[in-house]
């Protein structure tokens, strides 16, 4: 398969970040959905009061708002995202006495003193940084010694159907990409994902499996939670025309078959990649 362009970071970050703007309300309307997973970072995370948090790729605020709770009175979190609506919706949802701050920034060249935070938030974002090296070496210049870095990714493929099957979807109605763009289960493997963390030069690493399931009544529901989880899919979607939208929904209807539920209505899995890893002190 060939793409009409190469890979461009800059227009990927301004492309994802149209999307995630468009789709902000709608990205924390499915929070639900992912409960167990964003539950499953905070956890690894063990947060206290006093700690310093920087949430990276923060959106609306789905770890960040009860992160702010748990290291409360004396700590705060930075609540960041290329995505400025993202941030907005954050701050509408959070409560105004809340230890919370927003900045609209970029996770590959943060504007974070060194050593300054205790705690590095990623939840579903490290696939999307178009370099996540470079967005790890800024975690690790950011935190201080003994400092906990603790993030999630999607799995592997196959074990993802709650995206893949969208995406073959698209592919089968529209055909592949004219424009390459990094996968988001690039880091779905947990050797690699450890090998990552460990050439960014953090210790301790443990990564571990998160295994959920969403329920949609429908084809259409399912289409719908798809395009509010997927920033860049859903700002590329707004340009496609209508008759071939039919198309792709159409598709959908196929691709989701295999998980039809006898009583009605589908129900998806997923496996995510939750990572915990130290800077040396």
């Amino acid at each position: 398969m060939t793409q009409d362009a190469p890979f461009d970071p800059r227009r990927f970050k301004a492309q994802e970040r149209a999307g995630f703007n468009r789709i902000a309300a709608r990205y924390a309307g499915g929070a639900p959905l992912r409960a167990a997973l964003a539950e499953a970072v905070l956890n690894a995370a063990r947060l206290e009061p006093g700690l310093r948090v920087l949430d990276l790729a923060s959106g609306p605020g789905l770890l960040a708002l009860p992160a702010a709770t748990q290291v409360a009175p004396h700590g705060w979190v930075l609540a960041t995202d290329i995505a400025e609506t993202m941030l907005a919706e954050a701050a509408r949802r959070s409560d105004d006495t809340a230890p919370l701050l927003f900045a609209a920034a970029d996770a590959e060249h943060l504007c974070v003193p060194d050593a300054s935070i205790d705690r590095v938030l990623a939840g579903l974002a490290l696939f999307l940084f178009p370099d996540p090296a470079r967005a790890l070496a800024e975690v690790g210049r950011v935190l201080a010694p003994g400092g906990r870095v603790v993030l999630s990714v999607w799995g592997p493929r196959a074990e993802v159907p709650l995206l893949h099957r969208a995406q073959d979807a698209i592919a089968t109605a529209l055909g592949p990409p004219r424009v390459a763009r990094p996968s988001v289960f690039r880091l779905g493997e947990a050797g690699a994902l450890a090998q990552l963390l460990d050439a960014a030069g953090f210790t301790d690493i443990r990564v571990e499996p998160c295994s959920f399931s969403c329920p949609f009544d429908d084809a259409d529901a399912y289409w719908q939670a798809f395009l509010d989880l997927a920033g860049g899919v859903a700002e590329a979607m707004a340009q496609v025309p209508e008759s071939r939208l039919a198309a792709v929904r159409a598709a959908v209807a196929d691709a989701i078959a295999p998980h039809r539920l006898p009583a009605g209505g589908y129900r998806l899995p997923a496996t995510a990649l939750v990572a915990v890893a130290r800077r040396p002190d």
